[in-house]
C-alpha cells in the first residue's frame, strides 16, 4: 500500500466474531489500529480492537459511515452491505477482498456460474426461482438444494432424496446441485497479494458433524498422493487468479470416489479449514491474510508437523452461560492448544472455540484428538 502502515494504518474489520478476534491477535504484531463493526454488543472482538462499533453489517449508512475514515477494510463474514463498500472504494478506501468478489460469493448461484464460465470443475447444477421449479427439475433425484443467499455453517441447505422431500424445500431463489458421491471433503486455502503473488496452504481433509453440517474434525497435512494434492492446489490458484482476489480464499472441494476433484464453495476470508495453521504451519492463515491485504511478501505455508483441529461446539441440550468441562484434563495432554472465542452464551452446535492437537506422529495426533473430543464439552 502507498501509506506506510506500521503504527499508522486504520484497518476496519466487518464482523466481530472469532475470525476477527484471531485476525486482531495477529494484527497486533503490525502495530495497526483495528476498528470493528458488529451487530452484537458482546461480540468476541469487542475488547481486543482499538475501536468497537455496534451496528448492522447490512445497513448501507452504517457500513459507509464506519468505513469512510479508514484506510483499508476487510471482512470476517460475507453478509455485508456491498453497495456501501463499492461507494467506499470509489472514494479511495481500499477494500480487500474487493467488493465485486464479495458480491459474487454472497450468491451461491453466481458462484456456480463463475465456476462454469471459468472451467472450474464443479457438480452439475440448476438455478431455480421458486419451489415450483422442482416439479420438473433438470437433475434427477437425489440432489442438494441450497439457498442462493444467506446460507452459512450448514444452514440454508436441504437434501432432497425423494419426491416427498420437495414439499419441505426452500421457497426462496436457490440452486439444486447433483448429489456427489464423494470419498472425502477437502480444502485448500490460497492467498494472493496485489502484486499477483499466489501461495497455497497444503491440502487438508475434513470430517463434518452430521447433525449440524459443520466441520468437526480436520487433519493436516493430507495423506492423499502428491498428484491429488497438486491438482487441488492448482484449482485453488486458478480461482484466485481468475478472480484477481487480494486476500485469503478458502476453496472447499469434494474428492470423488473415482478421483475427480469438484469445487463446492468459496469463502473470501480466513476460514474454519485453516485454524490448525496457527500451531501447525510456519505462517498462520491470519498472518497470511494480513500479508496479502498489506501487499507484503507472502509467508511460508509449509506444515511444521501433523495437526488436527477440532471445533468446540455447544453441546446439544444446553443453552445459557457457557461452562467448559474437561479443560484441565486436555491441557495436561501433549501438544494440545486451546482457543476459546470469548462467547458468553452457548447453544447447541454454536462454535465456542477450537482445539489444535499437534504431534510428529500422525496417528498419535489423531488418537489424542479423539480423546479431546470425548473429554472437552461446552455446557451451560
Amino acid at each position: 500500500m502507498a501509506k506506510d502502515f506500521y503504527g499508522e494504518l486504520q484497518l476496519g474489520i466487518l464482523g466481530g466474531g472469532q475470525l476477527g478476534r484471531m485476525l486482531i491477535q495477529e494484527a497486533i504484531n503490525y502495530n495497526v489500529n483495528v476498528h470493528v463493526l458488529d451487530p452484537d454488543k458482546n461480540a468476541p472482538c469487542r475488547k481486543l480492537c482499538n475501536k468497537f462499533e455496534c451496528g448492522s453489517l447490512s445497513d448501507f449508512e452504517t457500513v459507509y459511515n464506519f468505513g469512510k475514515d479508514l484506510d483499508l477494510i476487510t471482512i470476517e463474514i460475507e453478509k455485508v452491505n456491498v453497495d456501501a463498500l463499492e461507494k467506499l472504494e470509489e472514494e479511495g478506501v481500499v477494500v480487500y477482498p474487493q467488493s465485486r468478489i464479495i458480491r459474487l460469493i454472497q450468491d451461491k448461484g453466481l458462484q456456480k456460474q463463475f465456476f462454469k464460465q471459468n472451467d472450474i470443475p464443479t457438480s452439475a447444477f440448476q438455478l431455480i426461482s421458486t419451489k415450483d421449479n422442482l416439479k420438473n427439475p433438470a437433475l434427477s433425484l437425489p440432489y442438494i438444494q441450497k439457498l442462493r443467499k444467506d446460507g452459512y455453517d450448514g444452514k440454508g441447505v436441504k437434501k432432497i432424496v425423494t419426491e416427498a422431500d420437495i414439499q419441505d424445500a426452500f421457497e426462496e431463489p436457490s440452486l439444486i446441485e447433483e448429489w456427489v458421491d464423494f470419498e472425502k471433503e477437502i480444502a485448500v486455502i490460497v492467498a494472493r497479494n496485489d502484486r499477483g503473488d499466489v501461495s497455497t496452504f497444503p491440502m487438508v481433509e475434513m470430517e463434518f458433524n452430521p447433525q449440524a453440517n459443520l466441520v468437526e474434525f480436520l487433519i493436516a497435512p493430507s495423506l492423499y498422493g502428491v498428484e491429488i494434492q497438486q491438482r487441488a492446489e492448482a484449482i485453488a490458484k486458478k480461482i484466485a487468479d481468475d478472480l484477481q482476489i487480494v486476500g485469503l480464499l478458502a476453496v472447499e472441494m469434494f474428492l470423488t470416489k473415482n478421483g475427480d476433484i469438484l469445487v463446492n464453495e468459496l469463502a473470501p476470508r480466513p476460514h474454519n479449514s485453516g485454524h490448525q495453521t496457527i500451531e501447525g504451519n510456519y505462517v498462520s492463515q491470519f498472518a497470511q491474510h494480513l500479508r496479502a491485504i498489506f501487499n507484503l511478501p507472502l509467508g511460508d505455508t509449509r506444515c511444521r508437523t501433523n495437526a488436527v483441529m477440532i471445533n468446540l461446539l455447544g453441546e446439544n441440550g444446553y443453552e445459557g452461560l457457557a461452562k467448559y468441562d474437561g479443560v484441565e484434563e486436555v491441557l495436561a495432554m501433549e501438544g494440545v492448544y486451546l482457543h476459546l472465542y470469548g462467547k458468553k452464551y452457548t447453544k447447541p452446535f454454536r462454535k465456542m472455540g477450537h482445539v489444535c492437537i499437534i504431534n510428529d506422529d500422525r496417528d498419535k495426533a489423531i488418537s489424542n484428538a479423539r480423546k479431546v473430543q470425548e473429554i472437552l464439552k461446552v455446557k451451560a
